[in-house]
């Protein structure tokens, strides 16, 4: 199978954006952003197509997303009037204020990865490496010299991909009593340097 590495996202690859995205995060999410429907309907309204990179097949059918931060925005972020908009004024707000703890640090030194995420029919098959790669390429095009990225304690796979392809852990944080709401104890914090572009 032949796949290829795209930027930005087409608006009918949307729905299958969001549900890749939720498969991947709804462990995590689940309590928050569920039930799952409208997860799907709050992802599928916020994902920025000019902040991530898809992973294609030869049928043009979506693999996997890799999605980044900016000072302009994140990739499945959204805004205050999306989770009203989705979740009504009640439930938008108390979404918003929990997702706040999580989601609030942009890093303007390092370019910040905001989630990797492959069909559960696909993994196993180096679309994930695939992706990071493209990452790498995309975070040394725009000039930064390391890439970052945060890893729940309860996705070691991920964790030892990202060891494999030269991130070092720099520092874990505890969740304290938001563990219990998002299903993991302590998020680490990993960077890789990055090779400079020949001009």
């Amino acid at each position: 199978m032949g796949v290829t590495i795209f930027s930005g996202l087409h608006p009918h690859l949307r729905p299958a954006a969001a549900r890749i995205y939720w498969e991947a995060f709804g462990g995590k999410l689940g309590r928050v952003l569920g039930p799952e429907p409208r997860a799907l309907a709050f992802f599928e309204r916020v994902i920025r197509a000019d902040l991530c990179l898809a992973a294609l097949d030869d049928t043009g059918r979506l693999l996997g997303l890799a999605g980044f931060k900016t000072p302009a925005g994140s990739f499945a972020g959204g805004a205050w009037a999306d989770l009203i908009a989705i979740y009504g004024p009640i439930g938008g707000r108390w979404r918003g204020w929990v997702l706040w703890t999580l989601n609030r640090e942009v890093d303007n030194d390092r370019f910040l990865v905001d989630g990797i995420c492959v069909s559960s029919k696909y993994r196993g098959m180096g679309i994930g490496t695939r992706l990071l790669g493209a990452l790498f390429d995309e975070a040394a095009a725009r000039g930064y010299r390391s890439i970052r990225l945060d890893v729940v304690d309860a996705n070691w796979r991920a964790r030892a991909l990202y060891e494999r392809q030269g991130f070092v852990a720099t520092r874990t944080e505890s969740l304290g009593m938001l563990r219990h709401l998002f299903g993991f104890a302590t998020s680490t914090t990993m960077v890789r340097p990055l090779e400079p572009q020949e001009d």
